[in-house]
Order: C-alpha cells, then sequence, then structure tokens
C-alpha cells in the first residue's frame, strides 16, 4: 500500500525505527534500526512494505528499493515469513545469499536463524537466477556509547538468535569496535562461518 515514507527519524529501538510524517509516527521494523543512527533527528526516506494479518498491520523498512526486492523475494519462498526475511537480510551483504541461492549452497543458507535444509533448498528452489542485482550499502553509523555491544547483542535477539549463540559470538567481539552497527556485522560474520 505505501511505497515510501519521507519524514524525520524519532526513534530508534532493537527492532524498529519510528518515522514521523505530519505529526503521525510510523513504527516500522527494519533488518539492522542501527544503520540509521546518524539519522536521528533528520529527515529520511524509507521504502516500506506493509503486511495486513488478523491481529496487525505491520510496516517493514528498507533504506533502498533493491533490499525491499530482496525482502519481497524472500518472503515469497514458502516457510520464510518477515521476520526470518528482515533477519537474513541482516546477516549477510546480499551478495553472499545472492551466491548461495544461485549456486544452491544449502549449508550456507541453513545458518541464517529459522532456515532449516527444507527451506533453503525451497529458496534455491524459488529464488535460483531471479536477482539480477544487489546492493550492499547501508547507512553510516556513527561511534556511540559504551552500550553499543548490549544494544546489538538485543537486536541480534530480537532478529532471532539464541542466547547460546550470541554468548559465543560476545567472547569474539573485537573491543576496538564503538558502534552498535559495527558489532551486529563482526556478530554476524561470525555466526555464518
Amino acid at each position: 500500500m505505501y511505497e515510501y515514507l519521507k519524514g524525520t527519524l524519532v526513534k530508534i529501538t532493537p527492532t524498529y525505527i519510528v518515522v514521523e510524517v505530519s505529526g503521525i509516527g510510523f513504527l516500522i521494523h527494519v533488518a539492522n534500526p542501527y544503520a540509521f543512527s546518524t539519522l536521528v533527528n533528520a529527515a529520511i526516506q524509507v521504502y516500506t512494505h506493509q503486511v495486513i494479518r488478523e491481529d496487525a498491520h505491520t510496516l517493514y523498512g528498507f533504506s533502498d528499493e533493491t533490499e525491499k526486492q530482496l525482502f519481497l523475494q524472500l518472503i515469497s519462498v514458502s516457510g520464510i515469513g518477515p521476520k526470518s526475511a528482515l533477519a537474513i537480510i541482516a546477516a549477510d551483504d546480499n551478495v553472499g545469499l545472492v551466491t548461495a541461492i544461485d549456486s544452491g549452497d544449502i549449508k550456507y543458507l541453513t545458518k541464517f536463524p529459522g532456515v532449516g535444509k527444507k527451506t533453503a533448498s525451497q529458496m534455491v528452489l524459488d529464488l535460483e537466477g531471479k536477482f539480477e542485482q544487489v546492493a550492499t550499502k547501508r547507512p553510516n553509523a556513527k561511534p556511540e556509547s559504551n552500550t553499543s555491544l548490549s544494544d546489538a547483542l538485543e537486536a541480534l535477539r530480537a532478529l532471532g538468535y539464541k542466547p547460546a549463540e550470541l554468548k559465543k559470538v560476545e567472547k569474539q567481539l573485537d573491543g576496538t569496535l564503538d558502534t552498535t552497527e559495527g558489532f551486529i556485522k563482526t556478530a554476524l560474520k561470525l555466526m555464518m562461518k
């Protein structure tokens, strides 16, 4: 229903952002909310997809049209819902995901949360060869306070990663990282190995 929203980014949480448009705050679920951290109180444009269910009307947001198209392709696969699709988008640079799908790399695909062998096989079957171009850009992040690691871990929990997985990765994270987005990306790369 909505192609995109233009407004002011007023809030960031581990699972969503709030964009104010003409006095109305839209709650938008995104793959990595902290990727928008440099844009707080700034005018932004977020591409959106609305999912309507009996119990909820939910907006999902994306930094660009390519990311939105990837999300739409993922939710078209049986066994992948919007939350899983966001977790997959957050966990990967998207080039690795497309390469795995096009090459039939089931082992790589099963590393995403909520994706088993059956769903991974279905992803390859349904999506192989359907991605012409994939962008990997994300908005730049600014240095944050020393709560960045805990914010990152909370965001990863919201994406469906288990506490045991996060505990292993937490020990391996480099202490020199100072942004939530940096911690999230590094943690996701470590979990994908």
